[in-house]
């Protein structure tokens, strides 16, 4: 004979139970519609057990051989698109890059750095600092051959300096 507490406890377990699976199914059709396709992840750790964490480029290019060259994977719990060719890249920037320009937005390091620096590529901020910064450098001969120049010689100097350090 059940008491109060367990007739009461099994419609609540079961409700929470079909509400969780439904969840997951709804999550799972949303995600295959959005994303390419790539490796079936584990939970949590995503694909990272499948990655040569030391040249993790080898194991991109066995998955773009596999997958084609638009795929995804999960880095942790992150789901990431990886464009791999010189074409499909360059596509994805000229013509898609409304969908491709930005960077992936990492909590912690927004409230770190308040928004601000090299690794914000969206939001007000940037659109300022950009456009002040590419007005500048044009005032200063950016994209004239004098800066062309410029370039050239100082590139010419980092060669030397790299080359003297052959060998130690």
């Amino acid at each position: 004979m059940m008491s109060g507490f367990d007739s009461f406890l099994l419609p609540v377990l079961s409700l929470i139970l079909i509400f969780i699976f439904s969840i997951k199914i709804f999550m799972t059709k949303a995600s295959k519609r959005q994303f390419p396709p790539g490796p079936r992840p584990l939970p949590i750790i995503g694909n990272l057990h499948i990655l040569n964490l030391k040249k993790p480029y080898e194991t991109m290019l066995e998955l773009s051989q596999k997958y084609g060259s638009i795929y995804s994977i999960h880095m942790g719990p992150r789901k990431v698109v990886v464009l791999s060719g010189y074409e499909t890249v360059k596509d994805a920037l000229v013509n898609h890059g409304d969908q491709f320009g930005e960077r992936s937005q990492v909590p912690i390091f927004e409230r770190i750095f308040e928004g601000k620096g090299i690794t914000f590529s969206h939001g007000d901020t940037w659109k300022t600092v950009r456009r002040f910064s590419m007005t500048t450098l044009r005032n200063l001969g950016l994209g004239t051959e004098i800066t062309e120049d410029t370039i050239i010689e100082e590139c010419q100097h980092l060669i030397q300096y790299f080359e003297s350090y052959r060998g130690a």
